[in-house]
């Protein structure tokens, strides 16, 4: 961990506020204007042109870039534990914006084997009461052979890269495996590990793939694919304490790396306009479940297996609270549409400060703290 200097401390949280504040000021009421879906491609468009050029990289820098807070995981380093959540950069069109930023890890897709438009529009909504987004985007992707002909040609990011792989529409639920397993036939080369996506709750009967045989199918066909690559299951968060540990006994059974926890929730806070739409919730309303499956998985493997934790994450608090559950690693998607770029320096320089401040030396002694106390 970088040291830090009492004008450090003294001076990061006004800069995180300025940024923060800007944003909050000028940019999200723009986007606040458009269409959900709209507003996300002029965000990726935007970060895509100025970290095309050296300048903007430089500047993109400065302004948000954290400190290290390096960490080893499945095998691999990274330098911070925050990545970017699946579903932000389906096509992976901005990967080197993403690091640039200073996200610790990358997840882009989901991708399936054939190309497909998705669900109807609209299908993105926000809700800025709760700070949470509703999507029924439904793996609108350009399929695996372009996405695996996209990859062949970019320049790799620095930091660990993973590819969310779900299921195609058109296959059914029977041939569900061979569809994973072409997707991650194409594409395993140019990535650092998979996540298999069998949680998505918008596409119709795809969380029926979580059950023992269905899901052993699909990891087996992958892993013929994968090489030497971790593979990992996403697991929603709907499913009860039962079913979560299944899922996880197959899954670590069959040598798994292990797991993301948790999709997006069918579950509602309540029943306001935006909450009627159909879809998967994240932001806020997912934090507290989110952190509670962290735990049961946790407490079931003792420990011993890596988990990435995703759901609700919008301050250090937050991100301290599923890494002492049990999280090895953690994701964002929506507390970085509400809140801006400056989210990530803020998340990762105040679990820096948290973890200093608790008397430890590493990340690594931080996660399932909660468990042994």
């Amino acid at each position: 961990m970088t040291p830090i200097s009492g004008q450090d401390l003294k001076d990061a949280p006004r800069r995180e506020f300025s940024m923060g504040l800007g944003y909050s000021l000028l940019v999200r009421p723009m986007l606040a204007l458009m269409d959900s879906e709209k507003a996300h491609t002029r965000a990726l468009l935007g970060l895509r042109a100025v970290s095309f050029t050296v300048f903007g990289r430089m500047l993109l820098r400065v302004l948000y870039r954290p400190r290290q807070l390096e960490s080893k995981c499945l095998e691999m380093d990274f330098r911070n534990p925050l990545g970017l959540a699946a579903g932000m950069d389906k096509k992976a069109e901005v990967m080197h914006g993403w690091e640039t930023l200073g996200f610790g890890f990358m997840e882009i897709g989901g991708v399936t084997e054939h190309e497909q438009v998705g669900n109807p529009k609209p299908r993105m909504f926000r809700s800025a009461k709760h700070e949470a987004l509703i999507n029924r985007m439904g793996f609108n992707n350009s399929g695996s052979e372009k996405m695996a002909l996209r990859l062949s040609k970019a320049k790799k990011p620095g930091v660990p890269l993973f590819l969310n792989v779900g299921k195609s529409k058109i296959t059914s639920l029977e041939d569900a495996h061979l569809d994973y397993a072409k997707t991650v036939e194409l594409c395993a080369n140019y990535v650092d590990g998979i996540v298999i996506n069998v949680s998505s709750p918008n596409t119709p009967n795809l969380r029926d793939l979580q059950k023992d045989e269905d899901l052993a199918r699909i990891i087996e066909s992958v892993q013929v694919h994968s090489g030497n690559k971790p593979v990992l299951v996403k697991i929603a968060p709907d499913l009860d304490d039962m079913q979560i540990k299944s899922v996880v006994d197959t899954a670590r059974g069959l040598g798994c790396a292990g797991v993301v926890a948790t999709n997006t929730t069918v579950e509602r806070p309540d029943e306001s306009s935006v909450m009627l739409e159909a879809g998967g919730l994240s932001g806020k309303p997912l934090r507290n479940r989110s952190t509670q499956v962290i735990r049961l998985i946790a407490d079931h493997t003792n420990g011993e297996w890596p988990i990435i934790g995703v759901g609700g994450i919008s301050t250090a608090e937050d991100a301290w609270e599923k890494i002492i559950n049990g999280a090895s690693l953690i994701q964002i998607y929506s507390s970085l549409v509400f809140q801006g770029a400056s989210v990530i320096k803020a998340i990762v320089n105040g679990l820096d400060k948290r973890l200093k401040a608790s008397g430890l030396d590493s990340l690594e002694q931080a996660i399932g703290l909660a468990r042994r106390e």
